[in-house]
């Protein structure tokens, strides 16, 4: 059995693939090296990784410059929406089982109640779109699939809302963050994890998930965790105050989800997952950063 990791060097995929590792799981990968909007490149890329046969393909890849895709809705389709495509079409070939990261900013965030993967989607934005897009172009294309939507995805690598903060508290004595946006963190390595146990078990119950960490919180709330824990582990040696702030007074040019608080019942029920609570996720993260 081969595991084709499309996307290795992303902030995911570096998690996926050191877990894959580590796990002595056969595995062939490849980023931007192999471009998945160009379907010659990825027929070409298979034929040459064919033996063992690839039974599992992971997508971590994405255009997930969720503002820059405002101006370029034209690269944020074609990889997100085409290049999504052209994989589940491989994957179909090859009689291979895809798993695929999207995101909750396909809802409009307009609940006051957990989103259920059967709530009726509503992206606001071009990169919402595009993501929704890529959802269904597998819908269409394939049977055996696992689509993951996530959120607030953070690691000890890449550029994300952890490493930002952790800049800030370094640099500045004010911090300012949007206190009326709400959902949950997800670290990394639990989602790495997550991937792992689905092709471990031989999952076939095919579908789409949510996955976070657990619990509810907003991003002031969030920064607040950052800080606290990394004035305790000593990442931060400086008083900083964070102060709330109203999605209105910090403008952005993609619309935000208020609330994407995802419901992870299905996943727990059916896949046998169990969640661990966000702060104790990030505990995790930010002792790893210091070691």
């Amino acid at each position: 059995m081969s595991i084709w990791l499309i996307g290795n060097k992303g902030m995911l995929g570096l998690d996926v693939e050191s877990l894959l590792q580590k796990n002595r799981f056969y595995h062939i990968s490849s980023d931007q090296e192999v471009d998945i909007a160009d379907q010659t490149a990825l027929q070409e890329f298979t034929a040459q990784h064919h033996d063992p046969k690839i039974e599992w393909i992971i997508n971590c890849s994405g255009y997930t410059a969720v503002d820059k895709a405002e101006a370029e809705p034209d690269s944020a389709f074609r990889i997100n929406a085409h290049g999504v495509g052209n994989i589940a079409d491989i994957a179909k070939d090859l009689d291979a089982t895809l798993i695929h990261i999207s995101t909750d900013y396909v809802f409009a965030g307009d609940k006051d109640s957990p989103y259920s993967e059967n709530d009726s989607t509503a992206p606001a934005g071009v990169y919402a779109r595009s993501k929704l897009q890529g959802e269904q172009n597998i819908l269409q294309r394939l049977d055996k699939y696992f689509i993951i939507r996530t959120a607030w995805l953070y690691g000890t690598r890449g550029n994300n809302f952890l490493r930002i903060m952790l800049l800030l508290f370094q640099q500045r004595d004010t911090v300012q963050v949007v206190s009326d946006q709400w959902g949950s963190p997800t670290y990394t390595k639990d989602l790495a994890r997550v991937i792992l146990h689905i092709i471990r078990s031989h999952e076939t119950e095919y579908g789409i998930y949510h996955y976070t960490n657990a619990g509810k919180t907003n991003w002031f709330e969030f920064a607040q965790e950052i800080y606290r824990q990394a004035r305790r582990t000593g990442l931060v040696n400086r008083d900083v105050r964070i102060l709330p702030i109203a999605t209105e007074d910090y403008p952005t040019l993609a619309k935000r989800p208020h609330y994407s608080y995802l419901s992870k019942e299905k996943i727990q029920k059916t896949l046998r997952i169990s969640i661990r609570n966000w702060q104790i996720a990030l505990q995790d993260c930010i002792e790893e950063i210091v070691e």
